[in-house]
């Protein structure tokens, strides 16, 4: 029988560096947030003839004072651009102005006051906050029966930072993507890391699931043997589920379009991070925690 315990230390040590990494990059390049949070206006065109360069494009519109013009390419001939937000009579005026050298067909146009994207920043933050400590209440509630060796509250902890560790990787990741790549925090990326916060709890409360009915049967008495026994159980169930979960995002990536790439990859991130910490943290978080509990009363 495989003794996955046995690598814990290996288990922290990686995760610690993916954390400690995506903390330094979130410290450095920050998050690249999109108008849905600061306000502003979206622009998509796509060009029947030849994409201009990125500047030629700025100096078309220099007239309009839009402050800093942001140009992301995408496909052959598409382009987006994002700028302060103006009003409909300014945007038409920025459309008859690029069609003067060649045609263009408009794909969007959005538009967010500042004010609400303020809001939705504070309202991002208090959804966050609040889905993780549902999650935390709904496990310690889900394994209540069980009171040794470790309380219900303690699984709901250790599901906890599992999920700290799941969103944070994603999150960072996406820091440097922004940096580089221009890809933006927006509504989109949030739900998608939700949806990461959900997958990922499933994952973590079949595994807690399978050691609570191995604990309840009492068929091991050692609980490092309970929970590795629980890890081979569900290893093939959870890796099989993250497999075919991924393949579809990869094909959502390549062939969603441009505007679900973003969301796709915050989803493969996530779902990688979250089947890793479900069998590889939050397991063996909790014989760690038993085993310091133990030296403590010694």
């Amino acid at each position: 029988m495989i003794e996955f315990l046995k690598y814990s230390k290996f288990f922290y040590i990686f995760s610690g560096i993916l954390i400690f990494a995506s903390v330094i990059c979130l410290a450095v390049f920050g998050l690249n947030l999109g108008i849905d949070f600061t306000g502003g206006s979206i622009l998509e065109i796509e060009y029947k003839g030849e994409r201009p360069s990125n500047q030629e494009i700025k100096d078309q519109l220099v007239d309009f004072d839009l402050g800093s013009i942001s140009v992301q390419p995408t496909n052959e001939k598409g382009v987006i651009l994002r700028l302060k937000d103006i009003n409909e009579e300014t945007h038409q005026k920025i459309i008859l102005k690029l069609k003067e050298n060649q045609d263009i067909e408009e794909q969007r146009f959005e538009s967010i006051g500042p004010v609400i994207g303020q809001e939705l920043k504070q309202k991002t933050k208090i959804i966050i906050v609040f889905s993780l400590l549902a999650i935390v209440f709904y496990i310690a509630f889900a394994f209540r029966k069980i009171q040794r060796p470790l309380k219900s509250w303690q699984f709901g902890i250790a599901s906890l930072i599992a999920l700290g560790h799941d969103v944070l990787i994603p999150v960072g990741i996406f820091s440097v993507l922004g940096k580089f790549y221009g890809m933006e925090i927006s509504i989109p990326i949030i739900v998608a890391l939700l949806v990461v916060l959900g997958y990922s709890v499933n994952d973590t409360v079949v595994v807690f699931d399978r050691i609570r009915e191995n604990l309840l049967t009492g068929r091991v008495n050692d609980f490092e043997q309970v929970v590795n026994k629980s890890l081979l159980q569900t290893l093939t169930r959870s890796l099989c589920t993250s497999l075919t979960t991924i393949f579809i995002l990869i094909a959502l990536f390549f062939f969603g379009g441009e505007t679900l790439k973003p969301f796709a990859l915050v989803l493969m991130f996530g779902i990688i991070a979250g089947t890793y910490s479900s069998l590889f943290l939050a397991p063996p978080f909790l014989v760690s925690w038993l085993a310091y509990c133990r030296r403590r009363k010694d």
